[in-house]
Order: C-alpha cells, then sequence, then structure tokens
C-alpha cells in the first residue's frame, strides 16, 4: 500500500489487509536495502494477529525520494507516514541504519509507540573511511565490502545453510544483487547518503534516554559490521531494555537467523501491546 504523504511512501502489509485499528508492527530495513528483507519475519506476524507495515525508506525503491540526508530527516517522513496510516499503537523494529531510524522515530510518535526492537544496532554506527569512499567512487567494490562483513565469517557463497536455506536460494548473492537493483533503479546516491547519514548521527544517546517503552536489542555474536558491543551504550542508556545475543549470527540476522529474530519479535510484541492495552 502507498501512504498519503508527500512525496508517498510504500509499504508492504504481509500479504493481509492493512487495518490501522489492530496493534501495528512497523519494519525499517537497513541502508541500500528495502521492505523485502523482512519478509520472513512481516509476513508471518501479519498472518498472526497484526497489521503490518514494512516500508520502503524515503528514496528507495518504491517510496519516492530523493533520499533523506540523515537520520533524523528519514525518522520525520516514517513519523509523517505512520501518522498518516492511522495505526493506533505501534510498536517500531529496525535493523542497522533502521534502528536508528526507530530510535528518532519513536520521539516523534511517543504517544502510540509501544515498543523498540533494534536489530544489529551499535552506536555510534561508524563506517570507515575506506567503505564510506567506495559508497562514493567504486559501489561494486562496496557492494562486494559490505556483503562479506554483512553476513556471519562461517558463510560462503554456495554453502548450503545458512548462505542457501533452500534450492535456489543463498543469502550472499540475493543480498548482492537487492543491493545492485536498489541502485539501478534510484541511482547510484543513495548507497553513500544512507552510509553518510549513519556516520555522522549523533543522537542515539538522548533517542535512547527519552524513550518511554521498553526496547529490545537483538544482537549477532558473531556480526562484524555493528559489533554486539558496540551497543552497550545504548543498553546502559534505555530504562527497560531486554538483550537477546543470537549465537553464530552476523549482521543480516533476518536472513540467517530467521526463527530466532521472529521468535524474539513474536514473544516482544506480544507482551508490549498486552501492557499497552492494560
Amino acid at each position: 500500500m502507498e501512504l498519503p504523504t508527500s512525496p508517498r511512501l510504500y509499504a508492504y502489509t504481509g500479504g493481509r489487509p492493512f487495518d490501522p485499528s489492530k496493534p501495528t508492527v512497523a519494519f525499517l530495513h537497513g541502508a541500500q536495502h528495502d521492505h523485502s528483507v523482512w519478509i520472513l519475519q512481516s509476513r508471518y506476524l501479519a498472518h498472526h494477529g497484526y497489521s503490518v507495515l514494512a516500508l520502503d525508506l524515503p528514496g528507495h525503491m518504491r517510496s519516492k525520494g530523493p533520499a533523506p540526508a540523515s537520520i533524523e530527516a528519514i525518522a520525520d517522513r516514517v513519523a509523517e507516514g505512520l501518522i498518516a496510516s492511522a495505526a493506533r499503537q505501534v510498536l517500531l523494529v529496525g535493523q542497522s541504519m533502521g534502528s536508528l531510524i526507530a530510535l528518532e522515530t519513536a520521539r516523534r510518535l511517543s504517544d502510540r509507540c509501544v515498543g523498540v526492537a533494534l536489530i544489529a544496532v551499535a552506536f555510534p554506527m561508524r563506517v570507515s573511511d575506506a567503505l564510506l569512499g567506495a559508497t562514493r567512487d567504486d559501489p561494486s567494490t562496496a557492494f562486494d565490502m559490505i556483503n562479506v562483513w554483512s553476513h556471519s565469517p562461517g558463510i560462503s557463497a554456495f554453502e548450503r545453510k545458512p548462505a542457501s536455506p533452500g534450492p535456489g536460494f543463498s543469502n550472499v548473492w540475493q543480498n548482492l544483487r537487492l543491493m545492485e537493483r536498489i541502485a539501478e533503479r534510484d541511482g547510484a546516491g543513495v548507497l553513500p547518503s544512507d552510509f553518510a547519514a549513519c556516520n555522522s548521527y549523533q543522537g542515539g544517546l538522548d533517542a535512547a534516554r527519552a524513550l518511554r517503552c521498553p526496547a529490545l536489542f537483538v544482537l549477532g555474536e558473531l556480526d562484524s559490521m555493528t559489533p554486539a558491543r558496540s551497543a552497550q551504550s545504548l543498553i546502559e542508556a534505555t530504562a527497560n531494555a531486554t538483550v537477546v545475543r543470537v549465537a553464530g549470527g552476523g549482521h543480516s540476522l533476518m536472513a540467517e537467523r530467521p526463527d530466532e529474530v521472529l521468535r524474539e519479535l513474536n514473544r516482544f510484541a506480544a507482551s508490549v501491546f498486552a501492557a499497552a492495552t492494560a
């Protein structure tokens, strides 16, 4: 569905009609991605009692652009879209860059945000000079660097599992192809804009301290992009934090460890929506 904002935002609803009166789970993807990275979790929740809005962030794939240059500006657009959806109670779920956006969006929607789930989060979310330069000057090399660091070290491109959970499926190659498709559709400026926004964001601790709802941290023990230890300052700044560390998980937890991520999100959603209703 399209959210009636200007420019318009696209949201995948998990194969079910969106009902704003139901508890709503809003999914926010990471850099150079789109809503499809959440397909395994969003579709399940949409068929088990929740309304789902898995967004394409502004300027990404089906959402109109350009891509905003800061985490705060992206959060402004996301908050506008969720208000326009008329969702009454919202659980925000973000991964990597999306987790920073979720923190900022929670500040803007404190009256309707019942929880925040932060997956593969770090603060500060620094990006190396070499990678930042490659995003601008050599995108194909940047894609390779990101793809290597986004998966746990044990994964090789043709390993049966978890890199290839089934015939015709490969986490590594499909992640690479998704990044290429976004570049083909949205232009070469999205990748450097996304990574620069992560690198320059400074509001994480203030946003964590401002949370008026519970927060779930899901961290991969083998995450090379956002090491689990790099979330500690956010955890300490959050008044009501639950921390789950996924053994063997890298940065792309939703694809590498989909069952574990879904289990924790399902538990957290049931808890925060029950508390909000009570």
